[in-house]
């Protein structure tokens, strides 16, 4: 069977939105693991906020493959974080 149906459409976001979102996502984050939150842990997630804010697919990878390797559990928390997760769909839907 040949499934022609088009690939669904990213949201269209405009770019100071998402930047707001982006930003609240994970300073809600930070927010949340409290003095679990190292200088080294933080630095992670500037990288990768910083690669989400840059719609960079290939640093957002290489930035979640290198906090799953040196951080599992903020991997976890993460994937976990309904802000952060809706985040990630969007950049999914970009071809992450």
């Amino acid at each position: 069977m040949n499934d022609e149906r088009p690939e669904p459409a990213a949201p269209k976001v405009e770019s100071g939105d998402r930047s707001r979102r982006v930003h609240e996502a994970f300073d809600d984050l930070d927010a949340s693991l409290g003095g679990r939150a190292t200088a080294e842990v933080r630095a992670s997630m500037e990288k990768l906020r910083a690669a989400v804010l840059d719609r960079d697919a290939a640093r957002v990878r290489d930035q979640l493959s290198d906090v799953k390797a040196r951080h599992g559990w903020l991997h976890a928390e993460l994937t976990l974080h309904p802000r952060l997760a809706e985040l990630v769909n969007e950049l999914a839907l970009m071809g992450l």
